[in-house]
């Protein structure tokens, strides 16, 4: 019976391949591994409804969390709810106000 290969295995494998042939497999890797094509609702629909922690959230819209504080602080953005001190964000409104960011960023440049 033979065994599945493991990832460490597969890793070695591949790092003692020749280049050419490193390459090669990486282009067949990633014209046939992943040809599903998945809508956004599949792959994030489980975050619809989800909330976000500031530090989260300011991943998200690709700012320091200084920043992200700031337009808290200036009402741009507003929590969903709060838990003692700490506030959460819908999804929801960080996709929207991430929207208007870039759309500020795409009439800027």
């Amino acid at each position: 019976m033979r065994h599945a290969v493991t990832a460490e295995e597969l890793f070695t494998t591949v790092r003692s391949m020749p280049a050419t042939e490193r390459a090669r497999f990486f282009a067949l890797l990633g014209a046939n591994a992943f040809q599903e094509d998945y809508s956004h609702e599949q792959v994030f629909g489980d975050l619809a409804d989800d909330e976000f922690t500031a530090s989260e959230a300011a991943e998200y819209l690709e700012v320091s969390l200084a920043t992200f504080r700031r337009y808290v602080q200036s009402g741009k953005i507003t929590s969903s709810h709060v838990v003692g001190r700490n506030q959460f964000f819908a999804t929801k409104d960080l996709k929207l106000f991430k929207r208007s960011l870039l759309d500020v960023k795409g009439r800027t440049n």
